[in-house]
């Protein structure tokens, strides 16, 4: 949990930045996070610890000049470099998406139900429930999950609905046990 706290500091750190120096932040991480995933030995590189800063710090300035980053981007990932916080990147690179999405005016979500797969309108039907909640757009995946039991949990945001016959149960048993006799 501090990891995503500390995640999306620098995540709203970064973009603010980016915003107030007028650069594309988002498209720049977003070109990163690709070369990252496009290559494992980069990605070797970069998270494990068995190499080098200077190593890491080398191979960093070179593929940001080549990517030719904007000189925000190029000292946030030398920052991260020297502070051994690489591996938070992957997490702040979401939390940027997140915070994006939310200026845009939209935001997106997870549903958790017992079905392998649910019908795309209740989907939908969903999305728009909570869309109107919250007052933007609201894009959601269905996922399964073996810890529901039955009905759906959906999560956006810091926002969790819980529809689920376990937490049901949960709430009435909290009840029953709370009153005295």
């Amino acid at each position: 949990m501090k990891e995503k706290a500390v995640a999306r500091a620098y995540a709203q750190a970064l973009v603010d930045l980016g915003e107030e120096k007028g650069f594309d932040i988002v498209s720049e991480l977003t070109i990163m996070t690709e070369a990252i995933n496009g290559s494992n030995d980069l990605e070797n590189l970069l998270f494990l610890e068995v190499f080098t800063i200077e190593e890491k710090k080398s191979v960093l300035r070179a593929l940001l000049k080549k990517m030719s980053l904007s000189p925000l981007a190029v000292s946030f990932f030398s920052f991260l470099c020297q502070e051994k916080r690489l591996g938070l990147f992957p997490l702040i690179f979401k939390e940027v998406i997140v915070i994006d999405d939310d200026r845009k005016g939209f935001m997106k979500g997870d549903v958790l139900g017992r079905e392998a797969k649910i019908d795309s309108k209740e989907i939908k039907k969903l999305a728009e429930f909570v869309g109107q909640f919250l007052g933007k757009k609201v894009q959601l995946q269905y996922e399964p999950s073996d810890e529901v039991t039955a009905g759906y949990r959906v999560s956006v945001g810091d926002l969790l609905w819980d529809a689920t016959v376990d937490h049901q149960l949960e709430e009435f048993k909290k009840t029953v046990l709370s009153k005295e006799m």
